[in-house]
């Protein structure tokens, strides 16, 4: 699963198996695995979040490289990855969420921060962020 995450391809994940003694990976094993890790994301990503408050949220992003779909062309690009952590009244943290797009841009912020308020996200009285302009006016 770790390669998966790191765009490694499923030949070099074969030839390491079976440079440590393994017999190799199927792609359809490697599939089966992506496909299981896939599902575990998507319930982390889309869990309610209304099981306590929240009252300080941080909100940054980061770029990485990724490597596209193939039907988006396969090429590596910088890609935003932005992240909510959520600070309950005790001092608790918790990744509230986290997305994947194009930019920081307005519509990209205004959308991830609908999809937490539609997660049950609500109470939140202090917002801690870079006061990027995508992020500034995306609230609305």
């Amino acid at each position: 699963m770790d390669a998966y995450v790191h765009g490694i391809s499923t030949r070099s994940v074969d030839d390491l198996v079976e440079a440590m003694g393994g017999t190799g990976v199927s792609k359809s094993e490697v599939f089966r695995i992506c496909a299981g890790l896939d599902e575990t994301v998507g319930a982390f990503r889309t869990r309610a979040l209304d099981h306590i408050a929240f009252p300080y949220v941080y909100l940054d992003a980061t770029y990485l490289h990724v490597r596209n779909a193939p039907g988006r062309g396969g090429q590596v690009v910088s890609m935003a990855v932005v992240v909510a952590t959520g600070v309950t009244a005790t001092g608790e943290r918790e990744i509230l969420g986290l997305d994947v797009g194009d930019s920081e841009d307005e519509v990209f912020w205004r959308a991830f921060l609908l999809s937490l308020k539609q997660r049950g996200l609500s109470g939140v009285k202090l917002v801690i962020s870079d006061q990027h302009s995508g992020l500034v006016n995306a609230p609305g």
